[in-house]
């Protein structure tokens, strides 16, 4: 049996020692670390040792595993989550083979070996001691360093907390709730108020091919909630208990649309008119949808039958090539409407314009085109839209008492190849413009990637608040952006308000392409852009798979935040999906603190000719199953693949892969940060790794806290703002890829924390449709009315 046991552990040593030095002899020959094939070369010889019995080969290994724990505490410091992949397997091995010669020598007379083998309990102890530190030490939030002041008087602002009237719960999109009914204390004792199932489900709709997402945020209007479904059905639901209103179902053709989502609608009130309270919803079939707001029924007097089309001057609109999944923004009785243009797909795609339409009547009072040539003059009806100009899929902010509605843009398709781009299509891309909301007139712009070739195009809502700076009130508006920059501008005139630097970037060769030279960087905030990638930040749950990442790494072209897509596999880090996204951030608007959620995922890239590319105008898959995007009128089209994942399908860059951090915006300092949510759902074996990638947004409420889902795992989670401690967590039916909101019921004072928990395909979460309403038992929530 003891001889068995040794053969067995020898195999396993001689498997894993192959693949060392073959796999460290390549990553070696690539200029990486040449570790891994000496590491290989003891695992051989200590293979045969242990095939003869040999108590050298226990010693022997325990040594080298003590020189491994040199080598990689030389690599990471005491980083629990990178030393883990390099201290696995040794550990491991170490761990079996004391057990094996613990057995053996129990049973051999020989003193002396008896007592050699059980003094490796020292090294072997020590070793764990020194991953214990480095765990005990890993990337928890430490105590807050807050400067911020306390928590200023509400005052009338707590008679706002009864409604949620805007996506971002007003119109600056701070996402703040000026309620304490919920506070530290009594977080704990948080449970679900209600359930509510909508039906849009994909087993529904048996026939249809598109993946789903429920991302949308339930506004809250004098005792009612409005949202959409991921198929833009409208429900109204009682606000109190969650029972159904009414619904509307517009009936949406999909046919092309790769992802199904509705962020949300908007809300309008006027006087004298068929519907003085009514709900606008932008579909994913190009509808600009006005509905009674008391009984879900169309407004005769909006367009044509309650609707108006939103492809009309759009000349040539392929299936699924144009859509609309945010809300519009209402500003001053004018709704703003941008639109989402397929990626990647051509040059010759729809405009990506950006109009404002009565919100009474429907009728179009203007349009801004982002791509319409400055010489030619602002656009008039009749004119001709430009053709794939940079668009506006995002969510808007306004401020009303300025008149302007900020917009968040995109680039000029396609994404990886400009060389074919206008100066005016070039001109407002990946940028954030402020518009005149009554008029359409461009006010000012600041652009945050030249010539974009990376798809960062600014997919977070502009958020405004007012900052005391150099002693006065200035009103500033906040940009996170893709690359992890924010951008701190004064929102009258585009003006930074925190240093902003033009910084050298890295140029390419591919033919008829050009690159900007230098692209700004945010330099007076705080930045949540990741470190340059190197090899040493390869992950694995062992050193087999991340010697693998390592070599892949390795043969990959990467030279930092901006390098330029290539005819050779590229890294693009943050990839496209964005360190922030349309999730956005979320502002104490009493102590300006700034809660951020952030997500970190790879990108690899290869433009491929197109004598090489497959024929066709859709998105094909290789043989690996990676998507290729055609870029028709380009050269090129493109291969994009993420995450960048090991063999056993685990990231090759470390956790965590999402994180949640405060900011002072007074005095521009990170305050803490901390992983947000774990892969419980997604790793081998359900091992609760931290920081999951994420998708979603955070509220901050006037009780101290942060509540946010938007991790993989499926979990609600509240915040100590001030700590960022973990105080409260929620198992949801489904992912929250959402952004949550918050009420007081006017009715009986209790605040309640309401999310959509409905999943998000690509991020392969729990699909559902499920609205989700929590609150603190009935005794305790009662705190206040509005």
């Amino acid at each position: 049996m003891r001889k068995a046991i040794l053969r067995t552990l020898s195999l396993l040593l001689f498997a894993a020692g192959c693949w060392l030095v073959v796999g460290g002899i390549r990553l070696g020959s690539l200029g990486g670390s040449w570790f891994y094939m000496l590491w290989g070369a003891v695992n051989l010889a200590v293979a045969l040792l242990v095939w003869r019995g040999n108590p050298l080969g226990f010693w022997l290994y325990m040594a080298a595993t003590l020189a491994t724990l040199v080598w990689a505490l030389a690599e990471t410091g005491l980083a629990f989550w990178l030393l883990l992949p390099r201290m696995s397997f040794p550990l491991a091995m170490a761990g079996l083979l004391l057990l094996a010669f613990w057995g053996i020598a129990h049973r051999d007379a020989h003193a002396g070996f008896r007592l050699g083998v059980r003094a490796g309990i020292l090294p072997f102890a020590f070793l764990i001691a020194v991953l214990g530190a480095a765990f005990l030490t890993s990337d928890a939030p430490g105590p807050s360093t807050t400067s911020a002041s306390a928590p200023e008087e509400i005052g009338d602002a707590v008679d706002d907390a009864g409604e949620w009237r805007d996506y971002g719960r007003n119109k600056a999109g701070t996402r703040y709730v000026p309620a304490a009914g919920i506070t530290r204390a009594n977080v704990a004792q948080l449970e679900v108020a209600w359930s509510y199932r909508s039906g849009d489900l994909p087993a529904a709709y048996p026939e249809a091919q598109n993946a789903y997402s429920f991302q949308a945020t339930p506004l809250k209007v004098h005792d009612s909630l409005y949202f959409c479904s991921p198929r833009n059905i409208v429900i109204a639901l009682e606000a109190e208990t969650g029972a159904e209103r009414w619904r509307y179902d517009p009936g949406i053709d999909t046919s092309g649309i790769y992802m199904l989502a509705c962020r949300g609608v908007a809300y309008y009130e006027s006087e004298g008119d068929v519907c003085p309270r009514r709900i606008l919803m932008a579909t994913l079939d190009a509808r600009l949808i006005a509905l009674n707001a008391d009984t879900g029924a169309p407004c005769t007097d909006f367009g044509e039958g309650g609707e108006i089309s939103l492809l009309e001057g759009l000349g040539e609109v392929k299936p699924g090539y144009y859509l609309v999944t945010s809300p519009p923004a209402v500003v001053n009785g004018v709704a703003v409407v941008g639109g989402f243009v397929l990626d990647n797909m051509s040059v010759d795609e729809p405009p990506g314009v950006v109009r404002g339409y009565a919100a009474t009547s429907g009728r179009q009072l203007w349009t801004w085109d982002a791509g319409r040539p400055a010489e030619v003059g602002p656009w008039r009806p009749g004119d001709d839209y430009t053709r794939g100009s940079p668009n506006a899929w995002s969510l808007f902010s306004a401020d009303e008492a300025l008149g302007l509605v900020y917009v968040p843009t995109g680039n000029a398709t396609p994404d990886y190849f400009g060389g074919l781009r206008s100066a005016a299509q070039e001109r407002y891309s990946s940028s954030v413009v402020a518009l005149e909301a009554t008029t359409g007139t461009l006010r000012w712009a600041f652009q945050t990637v030249h010539h974009d070739l990376w798809d960062y195009d600014v997919a977070s809502q502009p958020v405004l608040v007012d900052l005391p700076i150099a002693g006065e009130r200035v009103p500033a508006l906040i940009q996170p952006t893709k690359q992890g920059d924010i951008f701190l501008l004064d929102r009258r005139d585009g003006t930074p308000l925190a240093a902003v630097q033009e910084q050298p970037v890295p140029q390419g060769k591919v033919p008829g392409e050009r690159y900007s030279p230098t692209q700004p960087a945010s330099l007076g905030m705080p930045s949540l852009t990741p470190p340059p990638m190197t090899e040493k930040d390869m992950w694995g749950v062992s050193m087999l798979d991340q010697l693998w990442c390592r070599i892949a790494f390795r043969q990959l072209r990467y030279e930092g935040k901006f390098t330029p897509p290539g005819l050779d596999r590229s890294l693009s880090w943050p990839g496209n999906n964005g360190v922030m996204n349309w999730g956005s951030v979320s502002v104490d608007e009493s102590r300006h603190l700034m809660a951020v959620s952030s997500s970190y995922m790879p990108l690899l890239l290869q433009l491929v000719s197109r004598e090489d590319a497959p024929a066709g105008e859709h998105i094909s898959f290789d043989a690996n199953g990676v998507p290729v995007s055609p870029q028709l009128g380009t050269p090129f089209a493109v291969r994009t693949e993420r995450p960048f994942l090991s063999p056993l399908g685990l990231p090759c860059n470390a956790p965590p892969w999402g994180r949640l951090a405060v900011i002072d915006l007074q005095d521009r300092k990170l305050l803490w940060q901390r992983p947000l949510g774990t892969t419980r759902d997604h790793a081998p074996l359900g091992i609760p790794l931290p920081g999951a990638f994420a998708q979603g947004g955070s509220i901050i409420t006037a009780g101290g806290l942060i509540f946010i889902a938007a991790a993989q795992d499926d979990y609600l989670r509240a915040f100590d703002v001030d700590t960022g401690e973990e105080l409260w967590r929620h198992r949801l039916p489904a992912g929250g890829q959402a952004t949550p909101m918050s009420f007081v019921s006017r009715q009986t004072g209790r605040q309640y924390v309401v999310i959509a928990a409905g999943g998000h395909a690509y991020l392969q979460t729990t699909l559902g449709d499920y609205v989700v309403a929590f609150s603190l038992p009935e005794r305790e929530g009662a705190t206040h009315r509005p």
